[in-house]
């Protein structure tokens, strides 16, 4: 059956004849074809939208959060079609797409009740109830690396706030979307509340965010599309939340003992090479005291060699294929400034992995001997790429790790816990796990600097899409 995009409650065809081929990046082979949804359909989600705005705000939000918790039902009833699903679009390995890729978005539709509970949608100020309202129709603009999360991310707390919302998921991983979409009209949400156009974003991600009927664009994914999001709300004074690149640091402090330290490395390799390393969270330079370089360099190398490429589903498989083969070849074209820059190549390289003569893979990388001004200690790689960087005293590590234009999350290890609270705080990042702190999908996530602005998760997330509305009595 031919995909359809979904506009006021009705599958329909796109107005252009054109499909996106989705590409299964393990195998290079195409499963799938998407509507290419253009202005136009843009134009009718968005009208649906805004029609639908007014009764959906109206209802109380434990009856908005209830859908919500009856989605995250339903998405569990299917978790293993939609890992499947996934896995093809996505390729990362089986075990943590079921997971993370959806069990993640489960959790956040299911913690709808608790966190509109939290919140306080009339409060009196004096002689003035204050109200905290939807903001309005939303467009929702998603990305590849984690497509059902995100998309959860955004539309679990837009609906519950009461917004109406149109969502153009990535076109290169968009099969889930329209698997979502499916369970929230079986859910029964009323026709416009949410509303799914499939196509790019310079087509109808652009038309999208500059739409008059829209009242915020949440948009996930590069800092460079960023801007372009950013730029085409301004024109409509549209609030923006922007949840983009990262370059984050992992500051290994010197009280560390041997196995300390040696813990620390290895799982900092993973922590840099989580959805082979396409994780705009990923703590991709590794900050060591000089004395202990060599120490980290041997063990980074040796746990990055057990990061095993090969097929997604496959039991002995760590590390699954980037996305395309546009990504591929960034990551392979930075690897290759890198070594011209003088990095030195401690394992891995742009090379194809030995045995993987199709799909989209790349070597495991870890780096070493580079500037922290350097191209590949500043930019972001969206690969398996590990940079290790030494400094000297604790105010210099504080410095590089601080040192790019980005500030979405970073780490710190130490014996001594306070310690690394510290060092901690003077991090600009918007979440920082010390030592084996685990993430938390009601804490807000989001970033300073170019890493974007705004939070997602939990009430803060929620909070997001709500306005004031002040009423002097």
């Amino acid at each position: 059956m031919p995909y359809r995009i979904y506009v006021d409650g009705e599958w329909m065809a796109a107005s252009g004849g054109e499909a996106i081929p989705v590409v299964n990046p393990a195998t290079e082979e195409i499963i799938a074809e998407v509507p290419r949804g253009g202005a136009k359909d843009v134009v009718r989600a968005v009208e649906a939208a805004a029609a639908a705005l007014p009764a959906w705000a109206a209802r109380p939000a434990a009856e908005r959060a209830a859908l919500c918790a009856a989605v995250a039902g339903a998405l569990k009833e299917r978790s293993e079609d939609l890992a499947d699903t996934i896995v093809n679009e996505l390729g990362m390995p089986l075990p943590l797409t079921r997971l993370i890729q959806v069990g993640a978005p489960i959790r956040t539709f299911a913690s709808m009740p608790d966190v509109a509970a939290g919140i306080g949608f009339e409060e009196r100020i004096g002689d003035s109830v204050v109200y905290r309202d939807p903001i309005g129709v939303v467009g929702a603009i998603t990305p590849w690396n984690y497509p059902l999360h995100q998309i959860a991310a955004k539309l679990a707390p837009a609906l519950t706030a009461g917004c109406t919302v149109v969502l153009k998921p990535s076109e290169v991983t968009p099969l889930n979307a329209f698997a979502l979409a499916e369970v929230m009209h079986e859910a029964g949400f009323p026709p416009g509340v949410v509303n799914l156009v499939s196509g790019t974003g310079p087509e109808a991600g652009e038309a999208l965010a500059a739409h008059p009927l829209v009242d915020m664009v949440s948009f996930t994914g590069s800092t460079r599309a960023g801007r372009r999001v950013a730029e085409l709300a301004a024109a409509g004074v549209k609030r923006t939340a922007l949840e983009l690149g990262g370059k984050s640091p992992n500051v290994l402090l010197d009280d560390l003992d041997d196995a300390g330290f040696e813990d620390a490395v290895r799982k900092g390799v993973g922590a840099c090479y989580l959805n082979s390393g396409q994780t705009c969270s990923a703590l991709t330079r590794l900050l060591v005291p000089r004395e202990r370089l060599p120490d980290a360099e041997r063990i980074a190398a040796e746990e990055a060699l057990t990061y095993t490429p090969g097929d997604p589903r496959d039991a002995g498989t760590r590390l699954g294929p980037l996305v395309s083969a546009a990504q591929r070849e960034r990551v392979r074209e930075m690897l290759r400034a890198a070594d011209e820059d003088g990095a030195t190549t401690l394992t891995g390289g742009p090379e194809q992995p030995e045995g993987l003569d199709r799909g989209f893979y790349v070597r495991p990388t870890v780096l070493t001997g580079v500037s922290p001004e350097s191209r590949i200690a500043q930019e972001e790689i969206f690969g398996p790429v590990l940079v290790i960087l030494p400094y000297d005293v604790e105010d210099e590590a504080v410095r590089i790790a601080n040192g790019t234009a980005y500030g979405l999350a970073a780490g710190v290890r130490a014996a001594d816990p306070e310690r690394a609270r510290r060092v901690a705080r003077r991090i600009r990042a918007g979440q920082i796990r010390v030592n084996d702190g685990a993430h938390n999908g009601l804490a807000p996530f989001g970033g300073f600097k170019q890493s974007g602005y705004g939070r997602e998760y939990g009430r803060f997330g929620l909070e997001e899409f709500l306005t004031t509305t002040s009423v002097q009595l």
